[in-house]
């Protein structure tokens, strides 16, 4: 492990120098370059990949759900800002992207998290519920609860997970929804890189795992398996490697996996992901001197 010790100016701590192991597909993602800023080493190995999915007809369904429409035109709930830049794309090369944008200047737009309402902001569109931080299925249900959405169209966009909490809960409560789901995660096509780091984590080679979508443990404990190592994974989390999650979703998800993590900022962002984790490094390194013989 590396060794880390608090700045007496009362600076944030740094990573000094810990590796610390990232799921991300890009070297030098938004996360890498946060650890490295911090003084730390990011280890950044793919874990999954996005997959366009065939979602034709349930776009045209929308694309007729919009345009016949009137006000108040239908709910519109976006669980992603990717899964609305797909259907825009998918709009562009049907050439109905103006009519699309039309549909949903006149539909009650709900945004689970930030990235969709920069797409929206970046279109001129308007966001009229938001869920609250830190942006979960559970906070995108509280903001639904005061929606009055019985006998009323509701075209739900998915996330690449798909999950179908919100969709049936809606259902219940008497929606006519309609799902769209513009991609999907999958593993890499390569999956060397993913077995190496199941064999680093295991063999102490790596500081720290920062996990970001609960996608990415899923799938590195599904690699894991396939090379006979997942009881020593979960081992290796549970004791010398550090497990970090960004927010409450990929706790859960940790948990159910059996390697809960030790740091969960209080922010779901990265920011704040590196410097709970950081903080924690040191206190881990502190604990571990001897101490001063008065």
């Amino acid at each position: 492990m590396s060794s880390l010790s608090n700045p007496p100016d009362g600076r944030a701590p740094t990573l000094g120098r810990a590796r610390i192991a990232l799921l991300e597909v890009r070297r030098e993602s938004e996360l890498a370059s946060l650890v490295r800023r911090h003084g730390g080493e990011p280890i950044a190995v793919p874990a999954l990949r996005e997959v366009e999915r065939n979602c034709g007809h349930e776009v045209e369904q929308a694309a007729a759900l919009l345009g016949r429409s009137t006000e108040p035109g239908p709910f519109v709930i976006l669980a992603t800002g990717a899964g609305l830049e797909r259907w825009l794309a998918l709009a562009e090369g049907s050439g109905a992207r103006e009519a699309l944008r039309q549909g949903l200047s006149r539909s009650t737009i709900i945004c689970r998290g930030p990235k969709p309402i920069a797409v929206l902001k970046r279109e001129g569109l308007p966001v009229h519920v938001r869920a609250e931080p830190p942006h979960t299925t559970t906070e995108l249900l509280a903001a639904l609860s005061g929606v009055a959405v019985t006998a009323r169209d509701v075209i739900y966009v998915h996330d690449g997970g798909g999950l179908r909490i919100v969709p049936e809960a809606l259902a219940g409560r008497g929606a006519r929804v309609l799902e769209i789901q513009p991609y999907g995660w999958a593993l890499p096509e390569d999956l060397e890189p993913l077995r190496g780091l199941v064999r680093a984590l295991v063999e102490g080679e790596v500081d720290a795992l920062a996990i970001t979508t609960q996608v990415q443990a899923k799938h590195l404990f599904e690699v894991a398996s396939s090379i006979g190592l997942r009881d020593a994974l979960r081992e290796a989390l549970g004791g010398r490697v550090l497990v970090a999650a960004v927010g409450p979703t990929c706790e859960r998800a940790l948990m159910e996996l059996g390697a809960p993590p030790q740091v969960v900022p209080a922010q779901a962002k990265m920011g704040p992901l590196v410097l709970a984790l950081a903080e924690r490094l040191n206190r881990n390194d502190a604990s571990a001197r001897p101490r001063a013989t008065p």
